[in-house]
């Protein structure tokens, strides 16, 4: 790593290979995530679960997935990125492939449940904001922008394959698809991942010839460290603003749509490869909206962003229920809008993080925003599947989706963007 990272070094910076690996890492982990929602239909053909018993596993999973966040963060701190990154692949790819076993839906609850939620928690976007962190002084906005497109990627790569897997073959080779994503890229964080820029002799992306080296942070207890950035965070206002506009932006993403999406389309006739493939249109326009959203985060005020984001997906969540019988003006101009603001909250929500927490404390803290994120998600992923069984359709759960846009907008206002400091060691 260090002779290739030197030798290339003035043609471009190895910060960028660190994106790249980072982005396929992040890109199987939304494959992953993206799995259970073409197997909800097929798992209750199979073994006769309900939606409600299917849609209790996912909320453990998506509550999991966040909560794991500032963990992961601190566990990077104390042992390792590459370390972390590593030991959570190896048990995402076992955890998925013995599920393709699983008879009972207590099995699905440990597997997709609590160990692909705990270990998918510590792929994604926490350590999207630690990489960045740790590589980064300019251009942040852009290098998480790209980071969180990942998950559109993901999407637009893995939903339409696995739809069309889940169709053909049946359930359990989407398991193994999966399992073998998740397979292929350790040799990639083993060989291209290094610890920090000066384990290969660099300064990170923007720093001055001349700036002090990036110290290394102190190697403490990381669930001391996380809760001890917690017990900080807690106090200023700040935090709980954007933990809150956060939970409000997982409840209307991957925990409503993400999950429900497909199920939704078959309540209007449309078959499980149809749903998906609107689902992967919205991921390429979240490919452009998500990376130009970290474009803007590093030249605009980043809470009218956010104002913005939030207030047009709110507008066009409430407008899906009436989308599915308008032709070409129905889910087509939804997909637009909420495509390009699936996840285009997440490069000025870290920003912010960055401006209030510092960037050493920040990607712990943020950890924390993530989880508030994950807990949106999984109400909303157990209270969609409760509100299908009970009112026999999605209206109410999508129109309830949207007004949490709208007051999501207004919290992100309130946002003030002051220097705290925040000593989690």
């Amino acid at each position: 790593m260090r002779a290739l990272a030197l030798r290339n070094h003035l043609r471009f910076h190895y910060a960028w290979v660190v994106v790249g690996v980072t982005f396929l890492v992040m890109l199987i982990t939304a494959g992953t995530r993206a799995a259970p929602s073409v197997m909800l239909v097929p798992l209750q053909r199979a073994f006769g679960w309900d939606l409600a018993s299917i849609s209790g596993a996912l909320s453990i999973n998506l509550a999991l997935f966040g909560l794991m966040g500032p963990f992961a963060a601190a566990c990077m701190q104390s042992f390792g990125l590459r370390k972390t990154v590593l030991g959570a692949l190896i048990l995402l790819a076992a955890a998925v492939a013995w599920s393709s076993v699983m008879q009972h839906s207590w099995q699905m609850w440990l597997i997709w449940g609590l160990i692909v939620g705990s270990t998918t928690g510590a792929t994604a976007m926490t350590l999207g904001a630690v990489v960045v962190s740790r590589w980064f002084t300019a251009r942040r906005g852009l290098a998480m922008g790209l980071l969180t497109a990942s998950s559109a990627t993901g999407q637009l790569v893995f939903l339409p394959l696995l739809a069309y897997i889940v169709e053909h073959h049946g359930w359990r080779p989407v398991i193994w698809t999966v399992a073998g994503g998740a397979a292929l890229v350790i040799p990639l964080v083993y060989a291209l991942m290094p610890e920090q820029p000066a384990s290969v002799g660099l300064r990170r992306y923007g720093d001055a010839d001349d700036a002090p080296a990036q110290a290394e942070a102190p190697k403490t207890n990381p669930i001391s460290m996380a809760f001890g950035a917690l017990g900080k965070a807690v106090k200023v206002r700040d935090f709980w603003l954007l933990f809150f506009s956060f939970f409000i932006c997982g409840a209307t993403t991957n925990g409503y749509i993400g999950t429900h999406f497909i199920a939704m389309c078959g309540d209007h006739g449309l078959t499980p490869v149809q749903g998906a493939s609107i689902l992967a249109t919205m991921g390429a326009l979240d490919l452009v909206g998500t990376t130009l959203s970290g474009w803007l985060s590093d030249r605009f005020n980043n809470r009218v962003l956010l104002f913005w984001y939030y207030g047009l997906r709110g507008l066009a969540l409430i407008y899906l229920p009436y989308a599915f019988g308008l032709g070409y003006f129905g889910l087509p101009v939804f997909a637009l809008f909420y495509g390009l603001d699936w996840v285009a909250t997440v490069p000025p929500t870290v920003r912010l993080t960055n401006d209030v927490f510092g960037s050493r404390e920040a990607p712990i803290v943020f950890g924390w925003v993530v989880a508030g994120h994950q807990i949106g998600a999984a109400f909303a992923a157990l209270m969609g599947g409760i509100l299908r069984s009970s009112y026999g359709n999605y209206t109410l759960a999508t129109t309830l989706s949207g007004i949490l846009g709208l007051v999501a907008a207004v919290l992100v206002l309130r946002i003030r963007n002051r220097a705290v400091r925040v000593v989690v060691a």
